[in-house]
C-alpha cells in the first residue's frame, strides 16, 4: 500500500475511534471514580487504595511488554492485533463490572477483593488495549492519515469521557435510589455492556494493511527488541513524557470528586439540568476537550506535531496552576478556566499517539525492526505507571493531609485537596513540556522516513505469481 494512496475510509476511522469509547466506558470510570468509590463507598482507606494502585504496576511492568511481544508474534486470518478486540471484549466488560460490584465482606476481605479485581481489570485492559493501540500503526503507512486516525480515536476517547462525566454520578444516584453502592454496581454493569458492543464494532470495521517482514521463528528475541527500543531516543523521550502526562492527569482525576464534595461544596444536588457541580465540571471539560481535538490537523500542519505538542502542554500547565488561586465560591470561574485548559489540551492525545507511530517507524528505519506491539505496550505501561504514580500519590497525600471520608475536613485536608487538584498536576505538566523540548523528529524527517520505508517495503514484497 503506497503512502500516497493510503487514505482510510471515514467508516473505518469512526469504527477505530469507537474502540476508545469502549475502553473509556470502563477505564475512565476507574480513573475518575475508583478512588472515591473505594474511600467513600466500599470503605477502604485512602492510603490502602493508593498502595493498591502502585503495587498493581509491578505486574504491569511484566505484563505490558509481554503482551506487546505476544501481539507482535500473533498471526491469524484477522491479522496480528485485531483478534484481541474480539477475544477479550467480554472479559474486559466483566472485570469492569466486578471492580465496582460491592460484595458484602469484612474489612480485610474488601481489600483482598479490591486487589484481585483491580489486578484482573488492569491485566485485561493491557491485553486488549495494547493490540488496539498497535493496530493504528498497521492500518495505513501514511503519517498524515495516522494523525487523522488518532484524531478520530481521541474524539472517541473523550466522547466516552464526556459520557462518564455527564452521566456516571447521576446514574449512580438514580439507579441506586439513594444507595450509592447499588448505584455504582448497576451503572458499571451498563457501562460494561456498552464497552463490549463497541469493541465488537471496532473489530468488524477495521483492517490491517501493512504486512510484517517475514522472519524465521525465534530469529529476533524479545530482549533484542527491547534493546532496539531503548536505543530509539525519540521513543524514550515520549515514554518519559507519557509518565509525566498521566501522573498529572491521574492525580487530578482521582481527587476531582473529593475536591468538589469537600472544598467547593457539592452535595449532589442539581447545578444545571440534571448535573451536579462535579458532573457539570467534567461534562464541560470533556466538551471543550472534544472541541480542541478538531484543531489537531490545523495545528499540526501550521506548527508541526512536535512544536504543537510542546506549546499546548505548557499552556495547559498554566491553566492547572491557576486553579490554586480560584476561591471555592467562584464556581463559574472554575468552569471557564477548566474549559479553556481542556480546549488547549484537546489536540495533545491525538498528537502523542500519532507521534508514537512515527517513532515506531523511526525504529524500523533506523534498526530494520518493526515492533509496533512492543513499542505501544511499553508506551501503555508508561501511561499506566503514570496513572499508578498519580493515583498512589493522591491516595497517600490525602492520608498525609488528614483526609477523613464523609466528615468535615480539616484546614490541612482542604489545603491538600487544592494542591492535589492544581499545583502538583500543573508542575508535572510544565515538566512534561520541558522534557518534550528534547524530542528530535521534525515533520520533514518523518516524511523522509516514510518515503524511504515505502521503497524498502516495495522492494521487499514478494513478486506476484
Amino acid at each position: 500500500m503506497d503512502s500516497s494512496t493510503a487514505k482510510l475510509p471515514i467508516r473505518e476511522k469512526i469504527g477505530y475511534g469507537l474502540g476508545d469509547v469502549a475502553s473509556n466506558f470502563v477505564f475512565h470510570s476507574v480513573n475518575v471514580l475508583l478512588l472515591f468509590y473505594y474511600t467513600d463507598v466500599f470503605g477502604i482507606s485512602a492510603a490502602a487504595a493508593g498502595t493498591l494502585f502502585v503495587v498493581a504496576r509491578v505486574w504491569d511492568a511484566i505484563n505490558d511488554p509481554l503482551m506487546g511481544a505476544i501481539a507482535d508474534r500473533t498471526n491469524t486470518r484477522w491479522g496480528k492485533y485485531r483478534p484481541y478486540l474480539l477475544w477479550l471484549a467480554i472479559p474486559f466488560g466483566i472485570c469492569g463490572y466486578l471492580a465496582f460490584a460491592n460484595p458484602q465482606l469484612s474489612g480485610d476481605g474488601k481489600l483482598i477483593y479490591a486487589y484481585i479485581t483491580y489486578f484482573l481489570l488492569m491485566t485485561i485492559y493491557t491485553a486488549i488495549n495494547v493490540p488496539y493501540s498497535a493496530l493504528m500503526g498497521v492500518m495505513t503507512p501514511s503519517s498524515v492519515e495516522r494523525t487523522s486516525l488518532a484524531s478520530y480515536r481521541f474524539v472517541g476517547a473523550f466522547s466516552g469521557q464526556l459520557l462518564i462525566g455527564m452521566a456516571a454520578l447521576p446514574l449512580v444516584k438514580k439507579l441506586g435510589a439513594g444507595d450509592m453502592a447499588t448505584g455504582f454496581k448497576y451503572t458499571m454493569a451498563l457501562f460494561s455492556v456498552v464497552a463490549v458492543v463497541l469493541f465488537m464494532i471496532t473489530f468488524a470495521t477495521t483492517r490491517e494493511r501493512i504486512a510484517p517482514r517475514h522472519e524465521e521463528p525465534g530469529s529476533v528475541s524479545i530482549g533484542k527488541d527491547l534493546l532496539f527500543l531503548c536505543k530509539n531516543r525519540p521513543w524514550v523521550i515520549m515514554v518519559i513524557a507519557a509518565i509525566l502526562t498521566l501522573s498529572n492527569a491521574a492525580i487530578r482525576w482521582a481527587v476531582t470528586p473529593h475536591f468538589f464534595k469537600y472544598h467547593v461544596g457539592d452535595d449532589g444536588s442539581t447545578a444545571f439540568w440534571f448535573l451536579d457541580r462535579t458532573s457539570l465540571m467534567m461534562t464541560t471539560g470533556s466538551l471543550a476537550f472534544i472541541a480542541g481535538i478538531f484543531f489537531t490537523g490545523i495545528l499540526s500542519r501550521r506548527f508541526g506535531k512536535r512544536n504543537s505538542l510542546i506549546g499546548l502542554t505548557i499552556l495547559n500547565a498554566l491553566t492547572l496552576l491557576a486553579f490554586y488561586f480560584i476561591p471555592p465560591s467562584a464556581y463559574g470561574t472554575m468552569l471557564v478556566v477548566n474549559a479553556i485548559g481542556c480546549l488547549i489540551a484537546g489536540p495533545t492525545p491525538a498528537l502523542v499517539w500519532a507521534i508514537y507511530t512515527d517513532v515506531v517507524e523511526y525504529g524500523e528505519w533506523r534498526f530494520g525492526r518493526s515492533t509496533p506491539g512492543l513499542a505501544f505496550s511499553v508506551a501503555t505501561l508508561a501511561q499506566q505507571l503514570g496513572i499508578a504514580i498519580g493515583g498512589g500519590t493522591a491516595g497517600w497525600l490525602l492520608h498525609f493531609y488528614g483526609f477523613q471520608a464523609n466528615q468535615q475536613q480539616s484546614e490541612s485536608a482542604i489545603s491538600g485537596l487544592r494542591i492535589l487538584f492544581s499545583l502538583l498536576p500543573g508542575a508535572l505538566a510544565l515538566l512534561n513540556g520541558i522534557v518534550l523540548l528534547w524530542y528530535p523528529l521534525t515533520d520533514a524527517m518523518v516524511k523522509k522516513i516514510e518515503d524511504e520505508l515505502a521503497v524498502r517495503r516495495r522492494d521487499a514484497a514478494p513478486d506476484p505469481v
